[in-house]
């Protein structure tokens, strides 16, 4: 399967090549060994925090950014059956969090590509049921990409002697 990659990156942010979030796709579309399109769609909006803030207010009535939101498509009303969805990364708070969780950027980057990705495709975390689940999934695809598990608080840290 080979996916399509739609990325719209505002240029005053900092944000991972267009090849990392091509592989963070198509490692979780391939993990998931579930019946999708050929070539399936995702489009990916890299934002600030102001806009990540209006989205997060007009989409889920929630004030403030967060740091990634995802936008199934309609598929019953939707031309093609191809695309997923879209997805909005806020840039600023990705950095922040990766430095406040002790993580590389790359591999938080990769954490939230692959989480709103999840979401595109009906994962959700709203139960403990459906949270265990869902980072299961993460955690074995991130560990496929060469990524430490994402819920252990760091990454970058040396072990203890």
């Amino acid at each position: 399967m080979t996916p399509v990659i739609h990325i719209d990156k505002d240029p005053a942010v900092p944000s991972p090549d267009d090849d990392s979030f091509y592989c963070w796709v198509s490692a979780t579309l391939n993990h998931l060994k579930q019946p999708l399109p050929a070539h399936p769609e995702v489009s990916f909006r890299i934002n600030d925090v102001k806009e990540m803030a209006e989205l997060n207010a007009r989409f889920r009535a929630k004030a403030g950014p967060t740091n990634v939101l995802s936008f199934p498509a309609d598929l019953a009303t939707e031309q093609t059956a191809s695309l997923l969805g879209d997805i909005a990364i806020c840039s600023p708070i990705v950095l922040a969090e990766a430095g406040e969780q002790g993580k590389s950027e790359q591999s938080h980057w990769a954490h939230l590509t692959v989480h709103g990705v999840l979401h595109l495709l009906g994962y959700d975390h709203i139960t403990p049921a459906d949270a265990q689940t869902m980072e299961s999934l993460e955690i074995a695809i991130l560990g496929g990409l060469g990524f430490n598990d994402p819920y252990q608080l760091s990454d970058l840290r040396e072990p203890s002697p």
